[in-house]
């Protein structure tokens, strides 16, 4: 898929000196600059409908594990009284 971008004076001139500086191509510094980019919003996205369904689960059964339980159980990481995951409850 061939793709142009079209970019002002100054970001070129950005593009340019910071591939200089890499020593990478500007197109590498594009690419690198969307893959990036890429990755990130789709995380992002994917987190949102993570917490989406999580809502809309707790919303249905009421199961869930208040602030002070999930930080007891974090407390314990890394400790010899290291403990598994409480369980949910309504």
């Amino acid at each position: 898929m061939a793709t142009s971008l079209k970019m002002d004076e100054r970001l070129k001139s950005r593009v340019r000196h910071l591939a200089g500086e890499r020593r990478r191509s500007p197109h590498w510094i594009m690419l690198e600059a969307i893959r990036q980019y890429v990755d990130r919003e789709e995380a992002r996205e994917s987190f949102k409908q993570e917490a989406l369904a999580s809502w809309a689960a707790y919303k249905e059964t009421g199961r869930h594990l208040t602030g002070q339980e999930v930080l007891a159980w974090l407390n314990t990481w890394g400790t010899d009284e290291e403990r598994p995951a409480p369980e949910c409850h309504a």
